[in-house]
């Protein structure tokens, strides 16, 4: 409580009292609900005193939240913005104010949770309709998803995709040798496991002398080069194989579309359409499909289905994806997007249009054909005749002394084996080609340059098919449109800037103003991630200090922040531990032990590294049988890899045997897997790496407030034990810092740090709250989660407790007998909440037909007690309707959720009044939060799946 008591003069202490919700008063109000004496008598009751720790969490002086600005001043001072003319993948964008102001630093986007609940979710979910229409438009491919982690994983996944689809027995891929280095280690990690061979060759030269399941050809190539790749889709087809093109996005509104090449799939990233490069992240990758693939497309789609009106209302389709319906069968164990880096991209294309892009397209690539022309009068003619946006030159001996006049005029260069590659983007001006022709040392002018200079687009390629014709990307033109539209979508969603969300495991938790401000400024948004790492000192540091506290924090040796989400995070960490016992000699541990409540994404994870899945029993109380895992590590003790185990459990619960289960794993040659999911019940009270775990991947987008972005980004970096820490993700641009050369394991993400610039959230977070604080946020989480269960416990039981009667930071509740005196469905309870004006909490996870709550330390007692209230209203309700007053199907409940529609319907005809269904008991008219459409029929949805905008001349039948 010490965080509380401080003096409002101690400027140090004021973020963390601000941060946590909770007052000294509530608190001891709360503690007198739950039955506890102390904050401290409680944390006893909840944690086994085992793996409590012994000394305070020290992590220096909490700085205020002014100082925490001037000393992230400081840092951005250290990096050094140069004009990173690299490309690989990576460009320089113009992010319109407008939707830097009222999207990324809008908490009404950024704190929205994944649209799961699809009523309270369609700004986002037409957002990213508009995304999927955006990409299946440019690349000419049928369905496309809501996007994924980065253009590198993406491309793995396609690989992933092509195996199970193939018409072709071998187990090879072949891969451009004009691909992006970095997309090209990240498939080579991904295949290596799984036995699959990578073959990098010339696809117009070698292609036909390979039997191979699928090809990725990049377009245009990596060097810049724009080649007619019809025949080798052609040698693809003639084989069964599949063809996958990785294409530029912007590019494609000037070339002729995948699809129209003939490509099966197409991948990419959307991170030039305003999306800064942020020294590697996060970014929007795409993957677009045939229509024949769309059921085995990875990630989320959003459709378009009805609701209980039969009005149009959008939805996750498809929405119980791979990993969870095929678990360790899976190709992918991808649960997540990058949702707020979509919606950018896709606001981009709205602002802009087909002719707005096209027409920045056309200025890139003149000024690309005019610095071509230039250096070919000084004598550096570039390697292709054809290019967009990027050109290679070959320096020769003059190499070295170009890059240090590029250096002197501060500007990077792509550096590649033999060549130097220039790369152009939309923020590129003519005094920009100036300086490069200086660097190769010439005095050249652009404008009479210009004058004289052709394009160098191949004819053959050049796009003829229209694109982006949907009238919402010409309806927003002027900013005041703009404006209105992006708000007007806002206001459709319900994100945590309105109401508390409650969802067990996803820890919605504040994401404070002063931690998302350094994001946005330029010295932490406009570094290239290949830019050499003298100019992202600030970066680094900052890296240095955080992988510290991280350690600090869970009692790990070592970080790896490379994994860009949860379940890259698992895939890494186990990565780690396969490459342990490769080095050890022994390959045959290949048995993952997961316990059967784990999510879909663990045995997923582990079929991705090559390992084989047993699930270990639960408890009727929700912990691990360990008797059962006795038994299976003891059948399985010469290959026995790992266990996959969450704690607190998956149930909400200290399993009070967690060093016992980690000693019977380690006593069989085993490595224990600690998913971090819930470290925000740890954090400065106990650390994975002292009572046995060896590993974890740790949810910054949980505990460390980056926030979920309406269903990303995300970030899961992993900590490992020392012995692991030489099998960290290592990545081509990043030397080994075990080896100073290649790692033994390679990346796992296409940026060495992955998405680097949100690491500036989690940094200040620790940075303002300290260890004192984060200790004080952890147990008033817990105590938050207890007193909901005890307020909840007599009207909706709760289901897993510990032998003292303690939940940790969240509780399951059990509705499920109530089907049966009344027919009410956990859907039911759900959708009236919304009514209420909650966002439903984790819905039949982990048991069918309950609900998992968290509040997270960040709720105030008001706000858990509205909560609280709605739910025990819907109790009573529930009881109205087992005391016969209407059937099930009669009630509020199942009507639920009631719009405004509902209230103006003149045939009103229903067995309660309008104000019982649209202004239920102990909710706010005042502030009565509408949500645009009544509940959604799913099954309509994945029967007639729509999941981009239809043509015009849908509209114009429509209208007639």
């Amino acid at each position: 409580m010490t965080a509380h008591r401080k003096s409002s003069g101690d400027t140090a202490a004021n973020f963390a009292r601000r941060h946590i919700g909770p007052s000294v008063r509530d608190v001891t109000a709360m503690l007198e609900t739950v039955g506890a004496k102390s904050v401290d008598a409680l944390m006893a009751e909840t944690l086994p005193a085992s793996i409590r720790q012994a000394a305070p969490l020290d992590l220096g002086k909490p700085l205020s939240e002014t100082e925490a600005i001037a000393h992230m001043a400081e840092l951005a001072r250290e990096n050094q913005v140069f004009t990173s003319l690299i490309g690989q993948g990576y460009s320089g964008t113009i992010l319109p104010a407008v939707i830097q102001r009222n999207i990324l630093e809008n908490p009404a986007w950024y704190t929205a949770y994944t649209p799961y609940q699809p009523e309270i979710s369609q700004g986002r979910l037409e957002a990213l309709f508009n995304f999927q229409t955006m990409i299946c438009d440019l690349t000419g491919l049928d369905v496309a998803n809501a996007s994924l982690l980065d253009e590198a994983t993406a491309a793995a996944e396609a690989m992933a995709l092509a195996e199970r689809h193939s018409k072709v027995e071998a187990k090879a891929f072949f891969v451009d040798k004009d691909v992006h280095p970095q997309t090209l280690a990240v498939m080579r990690t991904r295949a290596e496991p799984l036995g699959w061979n990578i073959i990098v060759g010339d696809p117009l030269a070698d292609l036909d002398k390979e039997d191979v399941l699928g090809a990725l050809l990049q377009y245009p190539g990596s060097s810049g080069a724009v080649r007619d790749l019809r025949p080798a889709i052609a040698a693809l087809k003639a084989k069964g194989a599949l063809a996958i093109m990785a294409a530029d996005l912007l590019a494609l509104t000037l070339l002729a579309s995948p699809g129209e090449l003939g490509a099966d799939i197409a991948i990419g990233s959307a991170q030039r359409f305003g999306v800064p490069m942020g020294y590697g992240g996060p970014h929007a990758a795409y993957m677009a499909v045939r229509d024949a693939l769309k059921r085995s497309l990875p990630g989320r789609i959003v459709g378009l289905s009805v609701d209980s009106r039969g009005a149009p209302a959008y939805r996750l389709a498809l929405q119980t994806r791979e990993q969870h319906i095929r678990r360790e069968k899976a190709t992918s164990n991808i649960c997540t997007a990058q949702v707020l880096l979509a919606v950018i991209a896709a606001m981009y294309a709205v602002y802009h249009g087909p002719e707005g892009l096209a027409q920045i397209a056309r200025t890139v690539h003149r000024r690309a054909a005019v610095l071509a022309a230039g250096l070919r009068k000084l004598g550096f003619a570039p390697t292709s005749e054809t290019f967009f946006d990027t050109i290679s030159v070959d320096a020769g001996a003059k190499r070295a002394e170009i890059i240090a006049r590029a250096a002197a005029e501060t500007i990077n260069f792509g550096v590649g084996e033999s060549a130097l590659r220039i790369a152009l983007d939309e923020t590129t001006t003519p005094a920009t080609i100036e300086a490069v022709w200086r660097a190769f040392g010439g005095e050249l002018a652009y404008t009479e340059i210009d004058a004289t200079t052709r394009e160098a687009l191949p004819e053959a390629l050049k796009r003829a098919t229209p694109f982006l014709t949907h009238p919402v990307f010409h309806a927003h033109r002027s900013e005041t449109e703009m404006l209105r539209y992006m708000r007007k979508l806002s206001d459709r969603d319900l994100a945590l800037d309105r109401a508390m969300i409650p969802l067990g495991s996803c820890t919605m938790k504040l994401n404070a103003t002063t931690e998302m401000m350094p994001l946005t400024w330029p010295e932490f948004g406009s570094l290239h991630p290949f830019a050499p790492r003298e100019q992202a000192k600030g970066y680094s540091a900052l890296f240095a200090r955080l992988e510290k506290w991280l350690c600090d924090i869970t009692g790990y040796d070592a970080i790896s922040l490379q994994p860009n989400s949860g379940a890259q995070g698992e895939y890494a960490g186990l990565l780690a531990i396969r490459g342990y016992h490769a080095a050890r000699g022994e390959t045959q541990r290949k048995i993952c032990l997961i316990p059967s409540s784990a999510h879909g994404t663990n045995p997923a994870s582990a079929a991705m590294v090559g390992m084989d899945v047993v699930v270990v029993a639960c408890e009727a109380n929700g912990d691990v049988d360990v008797s059962d895992l006795r038994a299976k590590a003891e059948k399985h003790s010469n290959d026995l890899a790992a266990i996959m185990i969450t704690y607190p459990s998956t149930h909400g619960v200290f399993e009070e045997h967690i060093s016992e289960i980690c000693d019977i794993v380690h006593g069989h040659g085993g490595q224990v897997y600690l998913d971090g999911a819930n470290l925000n019940a740890q954090v400065g009270l106990s650390r994975p790496g002292d009572y046995g775990a060896d590993v974890s991947h740790l949810n910054l987008h949980k505990t460390f407030c980056i926030p979920h972005g309406g269903g990303g980004p995300g970030m899961g970096p992993i900590g490992v034990k020392a012995h692991l820490a030489p099998f960290l993700p290592g990545h081509p641009e990043n030397r080994h810092p075990a080896t100073n050369g290649d790692a033994p394991v390679g990346p796992v993400s296409a940026a060495p740090f992955g998405s680097a610039s949100i690491l500036t959230i989690s940094y200040i977070y620790i940075l303002m709250m300290g260890g004192e604080g984060l200790k004080r946020a952890t147990e008033i989480a817990i105590l938050n989660a207890n007193y909901i269960a005890a307020r909840l416990d007599a009207h909706f039981p709760v289901l897993y407790k510990n032998e003292r009667g303690r939940v940790a930071h969240e509780c399951i509740v059990d509705p499920r007998p109530l089907k049966t005196t009344s027919g009410v469905t956990v859907d039911d309870i759900a959708k009236r909440l919304i009514d209420y004006g909650f966002h439903a909490p984790t819905m039949s996870f982990p048991v069918p037909g309950t609900l998992m709550i968290e509040p997270t330390e960040s709720e105030s007692k008001a706000e858990l007690d509205r909560f609280c209230d709605a739910m025990i209203a819907i109790r009573k309700e529930i009881a109205e309707v087992e005391a016969g007053r209407f059937k099930i199907e009669a009630s509020p409940l199942r009507h639920a959720p009631h719009t405004v529609h509902d209230i103006a319907d003149d045939a009103w005809a229903r067995a309660y009044t309008r104000s019982e269904g649209c202004f239920p008991a102990g909710s706010s008219r005042t502030d009565k939060y509408w949500c645009p459409v009544g509940r959604v029929d799913n099954v309509y949805g994945d029967r007639n799946l729509v999941c981009s905008c239809p043509s015009v001349s849908d509209y114009a039948e429509a209208a007639e």
